[in-house]
């Protein structure tokens, strides 16, 4: 399988693609107007304390208040040999209103919510994650290998000095890293935590104490590694950028690091404008002839599999089972790349056979193990739906590229011409019995307008009967389809 990240770079704008054997699977775009805050850590202030929700709202300078969970908080009992200190639950005794806390962004600022945050910092380098208030050493689920699970927390546990608090998380990408790459990792995170702290001590509440890396940086960190065959980018100055980052922290990559140069936009050339085009769409069509359709609000997102136009070749179960199993596998490349998280629900087409049925929940599982985002799977409800969740850490795609439709304001319809023709009417009812007036103007779509002279004509001759008056007829070109008003003259 070949795997390339493809960076494209505009003035305001950087795009980040990942492909796979040429398939778009995930999408990352970060705007200067509008950058992600995941990992910043800031010396907030306790705006508001709220004991019957046990969190509390914190003021680190943006433009909503952020929230902060109790479970959210380091206590005494979360440190290493602590383990007999005394918990508590009650928010009151963890934080006070008007007092300072340093905190980190845990999930982005997400529609009418505020960022959430939590105490339990993490900072991250190549090979480790240092937890300032944890303790103990895990290592990264992904690395399967028993053996070398065990040689790496083996070799981290070593380095531990007689009095050192902190603990480590393995990250994946450390599968096979040195003991000296491991060694310079952690030396790196200890010197950069102790900056950080005296920097957090002297910097005023509602100030950013440490801002993480800008996103290319960010990607060749947590994404390229052995298994990224080539990174390509539009940029000459960010191309540096990372080969700098690549030569620093791992020189093995270096040489994948490439500048495109051709005259074709690079995003163009590799077909991803188009798939990102159809991930804003709510159908997605498979090879089969079957097709998915994806809907987001705002409690969870449902996911609906249809057979479409695919016959099958043998019987009706069999054309059902393979469509549900080509839907598995798209599913989880389209929650990869519309970032969609929360709760999702996913209704396959009924399969009668429990064989049937256990292998497309294992088809999904398989196709999910290789997403970023930790996801937890549930069994197939008695109504034969598959619950998951997926974890959301920024917004989707629709949310970062999209605002809702002004016509409909995100309710996805809008009332049709002979909904507004009968409201009309009752206006027109309404208006001519309050008020004295010679003649009545109803400005409208010009889809209503055309209905009101041709299928409502009739009607609206009755109408100028029953309230005695004229009734003149005009198009607005700026009105949308179910707007209109009713003007006495």
């Amino acid at each position: 399988m070949t795997t390339e990240l493809i960076v494209n770079v505009s003035p305001r704008e950087t795009r980040a693609a990942l492909l796979e054997n040429g398939v778009l699977e995930e999408l990352f775009v970060e705007r200067s107007s509008r950058l992600g805050l995941t990992g910043n850590l800031y010396k907030g202030c306790v705006s508001r304390v709220l004991p019957g929700m046990q969190a509390a709202f914190i003021d680190i300078g943006l433009e909503r208040t952020a929230f902060l969970h109790v479970s959210d908080i380091v206590q005494p009992a979360d440190a290493e040999g602590a383990e007999q200190a005394p918990r508590t639950d009650s928010i009151r005794d963890l934080v006070n209103e008007g007092g300072d806390i340093l905190v980190q962004v845990l999930k982005d600022p997400l529609g009418t919510k505020g960022a959430r945050l939590t105490t339990f910092i993490t900072i991250p380098s190549r090979f480790l994650v240092y937890m300032p208030f944890g303790h103990g050493v895990g290592v990264s689920a992904r690395i399967e290998n028993e053996e070398e699970r065990t040689r790496l927390r083996e070799v981290m546990q070593a380095f531990a000095a007689p009095g050192e608090t902190g603990g480590y998380i393995v990250r994946t990408a450390a599968e096979g890293a040195s003991r000296e790459a491991l060694h310079a990792d952690r030396l790196f995170l200890l010197r950069l935590w102790e900056v950080l702290s005296g920097k957090a001590r002297a910097a005023a509440p509602g100030t950013l104490v440490h801002e993480d890396l800008p996103l290319p940086l960010r990607l060749m960190r947590d994404l390229v590694g052995e298994g990224v065959d080539r990174v390509l980018i539009d940029n000459e100055r960010t191309c540096e950028r990372m080969r700098e980052f690549a030569a620093t922290f791992m020189p093995a990559v270096g040489p994948r690091v490439e500048r495109y140069t051709g005259s074709r936009p690079v995003f163009d050339l590799h077909g991803i404008e188009e798939e990102i085009q159809r991930s804003l769409d709510r159908k997605v069509a498979l090879k089969s002839g079957g097709y998915l359709i994806i809907d987001q609000t705002e409690a969870l997102t449902t996911v609906d599999v249809n057979t479409g136009a695919y016959v099958g070749h043998r019987n009706l179960e069999e054309t059902i089972y393979r469509t549900n199993l080509e839907a598995a596998v798209a599913i989880a490349r389209q929650l990869r790349l519309r970032n969609l998280g929360g709760i999702i629900i996913i209704d396959f087409i009924d399969m009668e056979e429990e064989e049937h049925r256990r292998q497309v929940q294992q088809a999904l599982e398989k196709a999910l193990a290789k997403d970023h985002a930790k996801t937890h799977l549930s069994a197939v409800s008695p109504l034969g739906l598959v619950e998951m969740t997926r974890k959301r850490t920024r917004e989707s795609l629709a949310h970062q590229l999209c605002a809702p439709c002004p016509a409909c304001e995100g309710r996805g319809f809008v009332k049709t011409p002979e909904t507004v023709c009968y409201e009309i009417f009752r206006e027109v009812l309404r208006q001519a019995g309050q008020f004295d007036c010679q003649q009545l103007l109803v400005l409208a779509h010009q889809d209503v307008i055309e209905r009101l002279l041709d299928e409502e004509s009739a009607a609206l001759g009755e109408l100028e009967v029953l309230v005695g008056k004229p009734i003149r007829l005009q198009t607005e070109s700026l009105y949308l389809q179910d707007q209109y008003d009713v003007v006495l003259m």
